[in-house]
Order: structure tokens, then sequence, then C-alpha cells
């Protein structure tokens, strides 16, 4: 379904939200709020006004206009707003800071309204305007002729960049960056130079890829995985890891590596396979474009920008790939956390080795899962699964913090003895109690709580609350993509019966209450909330 787009405007907007699907305001018009629009945007430019006086007039109406607005649009609908830049400069009193004052106390006042209306999300119209110098974001030509204020050339730019802020507020971001070594993380080659040898440290250009390697760990910070994939011998660089003391990113620091003289692309799937992600969620980065290009023609998935041709373009390289690839609109518990999660992760498949009879070693887990319904500390976290998970997932249906409060929403959070992997898994229903039907619109769990037979013990619990609830039949669906294949088949494995399978796939299925076994084995234990 396409994501229908209502646009508050002041001024000629159309051609820079022309990638969207959208219908567009009057200009200053608020009286007419469509019910139908999946989303509003608030697109208001700063007047073109040499009065001062009416300049600030002006933008404070645009405020309570804003507040109205809010006030109409249902709290189930987002709303972004874009902040107020001003791009047009014309002082005759250079200490009057009239002006940068109602600017800033406008946009004081949408973050105030985001406090207190969860709806609106915040887009910071600085991040696109700073990369352009002043005289160039207003083209007089086309302000005069079309009432554009924002100079037309900017478009295609423009584009690129309200995509990736919508991406990060409805929590679409990579996961995984693997870091080549020579001449991306340090200067030179380690099996040449040696270990104190490769640029690295206080002074230029090693102090560049000092300060690399420090904002990939602030990356890894927020939840991105960091993973080596180098042409290179292991041993030389483990050894680099021990000895260099200007080395930042160390193996404690990684989710996984490949160190060895393979082909890059198949490194690089190997690692996919050990994290149990997919190739999209991956972004190499890598100073030689032929092995970028190797792994773009193999794996186009797979993203590898291009790497700067000297050390002090990196600061403006690691912005780019901060902003096209890992923005997130607010980091979860869980973000902080992924190297802990991974790392768990490995320990348990190593354990099981130890073991010849899974019911054994599922028991010596002592796995604990505490179930919540929704609310507003496990939100954000439920909407991003439904926007990134893509493998266990039964509809790959996405939704915001709003759209969610619709619906009866379970969440799962799973413990172990190797530790707490977050909320991890997410049940969305709709109901109708006076016909006892129920729907499951979705299933969906993180690939790294999977193996254990979690998925069965979760729906099984759900299953458990919505008959006592005095829900008699569920109807739930299948849609396919190229990702979840291998969910094809569970309702099918759950008791649930098949009704049809449409043109397009989609399995759809019924099943009723009291022809289902809904005991949960012993070796689990649910705690609820």
């Amino acid at each position: 379904m396409v994501t229908h787009f209502y646009i508050f405007r002041n001024s000629t907007v159309e051609l820079f939200f022309s990638a969207l699907n959208a219908s567009y305001s009057g200009y200053n018009e608020i009286s007419h709020i469509p019910d139908d629009a999946d989303r509003y945007i608030w697109a208001y430019l700063p007047p073109v006004k040499t009065d001062i006086i009416k300049f600030v007039l002006e933008i404070e109406t645009f405020a309570q206009q804003l507040q109205f607005v809010l006030s109409k649009i249902k709290p189930q609908k987002a709303c972004y707003a874009f902040t107020m830049y001003n791009m047009y400069y014309l002082y005759h009193e250079t200490g009057n800071y009239v002006i940068n004052s109602a600017i800033e106390k406008y946009n004081d006042n949408l973050y105030a309204l985001a406090h207190t209306h969860h709806h609106l999300k915040i887009i910071d119209f600085s991040h696109f305007c700073r990369h352009y110098p002043l005289q160039s974001l207003i083209d007089w030509k086309y302000y005069y002729l079309s009432q554009i204020q924002l100079n037309p050339k900017l478009s295609s730019d423009f584009h690129c960049w309200l995509q990736n802020e919508i991406d990060a507020i409805e929590g679409k971001r990579k996961k995984c960056l693997v870091l080549d070594l020579d001449n991306t993380l340090w200067g030179g080659i380690l099996g040449e130079d040696g270990i104190e040898g490769i640029q690295i440290g206080n002074t230029y250009p090693g102090s560049a890829f000092l300060d690399f390697q420090n904002n990939l760990l602030e990356l890894a910070k927020n939840g991105v995985l960091l993973t080596i994939c180098s042409k290179n011998n292991e041993q030389d660089v483990l050894e680099a890891w021990e000895k260099n003391p200007f080395l930042q990113i160390r193996k404690e620091q990684l989710a996984a590596w490949r160190i060895s003289w393979q082909n890059k692309a198949e490194m690089i799937v190997s690692l996919a396979n050990e994290l149990n992600i997919g190739l999209d969620s991956m972004v190499l980065i890598d100073d030689n474009p032929a092995e970028r290009a190797l792994v773009k023609q193999i794996y186009p998935l797979v993203e590898a920008p291009d790497f700067p041709k000297q050390p002090y373009l990196l600061p403006a390289f690691f912005e780019k790939i901060c902003t096209n690839y890992f923005q997130s609109y607010k980091l979860t518990d869980e973000d902080k956390t992924q190297l802990e999660h991974y790392k768990a992760n490995a320990e348990r498949l190593s354990f099981q080795q130890s073991f010849v009879a899974f019911d054994d070693y599922l028991k010596s887990l002592h796995i604990e899962l505490t179930i919540h319904t929704l609310n507003t500390i496990n939100l954000p976290r439920i909407a991003q699964l439904t926007q990134k998970t893509n493998q266990f997932n039964l509809t790959t249906k996405r939704y915001t913090d709003e759209e969610l409060q619709k619906f009866l929403v379970y969440c799962l959070d799973v413990k172990d003895k190797f530790g707490d992997n977050g909320i991890t898994g997410v049940v969305i229903v709709s109901t109708d109690i006076k016909a006892e039907i129920a729907y499951i619109d979705n299933f969906l769990l993180s690939c790294r709580i999977l193996g254990k037979q979690i998925e069965t013990v979760f729906l099984k619990f759900v299953l458990n609350k919505l008959k006592v609830s005095g829900f008699s039949t569920i109807y739930a669906s299948y849609i396919p993509t190229l990702k979840n294949a291998q969910v094809s088949d569970f309702y099918d494995s759950h008791g649930f019966k098949l009704d049809e399978t449409d043109l397009n796939g989609t399995k759809h299925y019924r099943c009723s209450m009291q022809e289902l076994d809904l005991t949960i084995p012993e070796i689990y234990k649910i705690n609820t909330t």
C-alpha cells in the first residue's frame, strides 16, 4: 500500500515532494484537514519579508496554526514538521537579533509540541540547508514567477535527503558495517609496513584514520554492528590489535570478522550467515574500487559507497554514510546493546554443540519469556521491529508508532543463561469482540531468537489470551516476499486451516480455538506485565 501524505505549506513546494504520493493545502490554509491521509507534513518556510515586525508576527502565527492542526489530526497518524531555517538575510542593523530569535523560538516551540504530541516528529531543515552556500538556497527568478522559496535545482538532493529522514523516523536503517583494514582503517599495508609502520596516531594522516575509527565506534554504541572483511594474514592482524596502542577498533568491538585471502564477496556472505542478517543490511567500506565493484556485481544488495581518495576527506565521508544508511530518529535500548546480543548468540551456538538431545539443550538454557502489551516504553521498539524484520515476518506490514496504537499488540522479551535479548518478538491483532473474531495482522520475531521453539510458545500464549477474552475464531495470513519463505508453512504447522491462496500467493487461514492444543512446555518460564 502506497502511503498518502498531506502537506501543509505556505509556498510552492510540489517539486520537492514529487517523489511522494502527496496532496497539498493552499498557502497558509489549515481549515481543511483530510482524514484519508496516512501521514501529514508541515512544510512551512520562513516568509520573505523586509519588515522585521511583520516577519516575527507571521512566524508566531505559524506555530499557533501547527498547534491547531495537531489537535485535529488523529493521534494514530504521524505528522512530520520541518524546523525553520532563515534562507534570506537582510540586516540594516547587524546587532539586531530579532529575526534569529524569532526563528529559534519557533523551532523551540516545535520541539515542545513534540513532547506533548507524540505523533509529531521533527525534521531539522538546517541539516539540509547547511550543505549549500546561502546565496544558492533561493533562486529569485522562480520565487517571483512561482512562489518557490527553495531553489528548484536542489530538488533532486532534497528528495534523497527527505527519504533518509523519513526512513530514520520509521526505523529503517542498515544493520552492519563491513570494514576493510589496509588504507581503510589505517594508512598503509600491514603486511608491508609492519605493526609500527601503519599510519594511525596523532599526526596526519594517521590522525584522520584515528578519528575515523573513533567515529565508527560511536556508531557501534548506537546499535550498528562492526565487522572486518580483509585480505590479510589473520595472525598479523591479531598481533596488531594487541600491540599497536593507537588502534581503537579491535576484536572486542567486532561482531565477527573474516581475515583471509578468500574472495571478498564470499567472505561477506559468510559474515551475513554467521550473524543471520540479510545482505541488504550490510554496507561495505573498502578503499579498493575493484573490490567494491566485485561485491556490487555479485551481490548488488550490499551497499558499497565510494571511499575518499584522501584521508582528510574521511570526516565528510563518515557523515555521508551515517546520513545515507544509519540514521535513527530515536534509539531503543536494544539498539544500544546489539553487539552483546550477537556475541551471546555465538556463545549459545557453541554451547549447543555439547548436547546430543535438543530438549536437553533447551532445558539447560533456562529460557525466560516476558510478554508485554503495548505501552509508551516499548512502542518505539515494536514499531522498529515491524520496519526492519524481514525473514521471520508473516506479512511484512510496516507500522509507525502511531499506527500501532489501533491494534492489540503483544511483544516478547527473551532472556536465558547467556543474557537478555530484549524485545525481539511481536504479535499484532485486530479484534471484533461482538463477532468473537480476532485477526492476526502480523507475527514476527528477530532472527537471533530463532531455533529454540520460542515462536510456538509465543503464539500459544497469545492464542490463550484471545481465547480467555472470548474470541472463538482466529484468522491469519501469510504474505510471501523475497525474504520470508522460511515461514510460508508456519500457520499450517500450528493447527490453522488454509482457506484459500489468492493470485498474489497470499495464504489465508482460520482456526477454531476448540481445535488447538495450547499447552506450553514447562521448560519455558513465562512472565507477564
